[in-house]
């Protein structure tokens, strides 16, 4: 199993990343509030910018300082 670090020490499984995405529009912020209210968002910026948002295939919402490009350069695309 691969895990991709998305900064400060925090990892994820490359397996069951989704998407990575920037968190400007409306309907990611949206997808944001969405998994906030249903117990599903794992903030992993440590109070700093929120750069990407990353989709998990088990619903989760996992909030990041790292910026897209990064995140998905460790995931090897």
């Amino acid at each position: 199993m691969k895990l991709i670090d998305i900064g400060f020490g925090n990892l994820v499984s490359n397996q069951r990343l989704v998407a990575v995405l920037a968190p400007e529009s409306a309907p990611i912020k949206r997808m944001i509030s969405d998994a906030k209210s249903r117990g599903m968002l794992v903030d992993a910026s440590y109070g700093r910018k929120t750069q990407s948002v990353l989709v998990m295939d088990s619903g989760h919402v996992v909030l990041s300082a790292m910026e897209p490009a990064v995140v998905a350069a460790a995931k090897g695309v």
